[in-house]
């Protein structure tokens, strides 16, 4: 049955916290975590900047493998997930641990507009933000003595960005975020709005159940926390950024230039989504991995979750904590998302790191969230 966040009730109410693309925590007490996690990140030797290792099968692997169209090899081997730098992470990209991932394939783009309305059209399918709450569901969520709001927000909806006319504070989302009645991913800003000359955008407004029916359509899947990371760092060890470790201007990625949210410069030529494939592509011919719009994975999300690697021993192809747990909402199950979106500025967000992590309710569609999807190798190739 479909179920209805209280996330979204929260803010039908003017009341509820959502977290998608901000710190989550105030900026002292982030500062101090972080300071914290960078004293205990010390990596044994073997796991140093430098060391991305290659596994000589996996080579093997890509000369055998036939690579579907709009797909990229990503060539296994062993690297650093986390953070190694504390200017933007957070406590949660603490500790930096070894990891290895076997080869797959990753689309080389988000999914588009086109791609989906392909999918919609052989399926019907109905995504999440095109159907109606149900408040039976939503009550489940929420905590005893919640009124029934009225029918006519029980209605379907998504999450626009609306940039405020003048300074606001960054502590209160709620000024450049809006429930509007009506907006998906074919009205991306509500009624009115439609994707019309926006085929080769990412499809926005797509809820974890909405990128998990596409990838089971398409005989992929979506990828896991290590797989996304490895593949966004394109094989380098110690890249900050998909591209390296110089900051990020226009050239490199679509994400808010300016005075966030309420001057947007575009020096990058767009305020929205940009067009896949519009920046330069990563190492591994990857492109959008940062910035445009944030991508689900397939982990539950879990703010403890790197804490709980041994740091002596190399973990094999993880697959995230068998929980959620974010201490802002410990009774609100969340995925995680990567990548940042055309709203992520760095006195913001800076969620365009390969390290960066961000969550939120598998349930929840936003203008700035979409996916894309990975594939493993056929059998005979490994």
């Amino acid at each position: 049955m479909f179920k209805f966040s209280s996330l979204i009730y929260f803010f039908i109410s003017l009341s509820f916290t959502f977290y998608g693309c901000f710190n989550d925590a105030p900026k002292q007490k982030e500062e101090k975590e972080q300071s914290a996690c960078c004293i205990q990140n010390g990596l044994p030797k073997r796991f140093g900047d430098d060391n991305i290792t290659d596994n000589s099968t996996e080579k093997d692997d890509a000369k055998r493998e036939k690579i579907p169209d709009g797909m990229k090899l990503i060539p296994g081997g062993t690297f650093t997930m986390g953070a190694r730098e504390n200017r933007f992470a957070k406590a949660d990209e603490y500790p930096a641990h070894p990891v290895r991932v076997d080869s797959f394939l990753m689309d080389k783009h988000p999914v588009t507009n086109a791609q989906f309305r392909e999918f919609v059209k052989a399926t019907g399918y109905v995504t999440t933000a095109e159907q109606k709450p149900d408040w039976e569901e939503i009550k489940k969520e929420l905590p005893p003595g919640y009124e029934k709001p009225a029918d006519s927000l029980l209605v379907p909806a998504s999450l626009v960005f609306k940039s405020p006319s003048e300074s606001v504070s960054l502590d209160n989302f709620q000024t450049w975020w809006q429930w509007v009645p009506g907006a998906n991913w074919k009205n991306p800003y509500g009624p009115g709005s439609d994707i019309e000359g926006f085929d080769h955008h990412p499809v926005v407004h797509i809820s974890w159940y909405d990128a998990q029916a596409y990838a089971d359509w398409a005989g992929k899947r979506l990828p896991t926390e290590a797989e996304w990371e490895y593949a966004a760092s394109g094989g380098k060890n110690n890249f900050i950024y998909p591209w390296g470790k110089e900051p990020v201007s226009a050239k490199h990625a679509n994400y808010w230039q300016g005075d966030f949210p309420t001057n947007n410069f575009e020096d990058d030529g767009f305020f929205g989504t940009s067009p896949v494939m519009s920046f330069e592509s990563n190492s591994f011919g990857l492109y959008d991995m940062a910035g445009n719009v944030w991508e689900w994975v397939s982990d539950w999300y879990h703010h403890d979750y790197y804490k709980s690697f041994d740091m002596d021993k190399i973990s094999d192809n993880p697959v995230g904590h068998d929980q959620s747990y974010d201490p802002m909402e410990p009774g609100v199950p969340k995925k995680s998302i990567r990548g940042g979106s055309f709203l992520c500025n760095d006195s913001y967000c800076a969620g365009y790191r390969v390290s960066a992590r961000m969550k939120t309710t598998p349930n929840s569609g936003m203008l700035h969230l979409g996916f894309r999807c990975v594939k493993d190798l056929q059998a005979d190739a490994k």
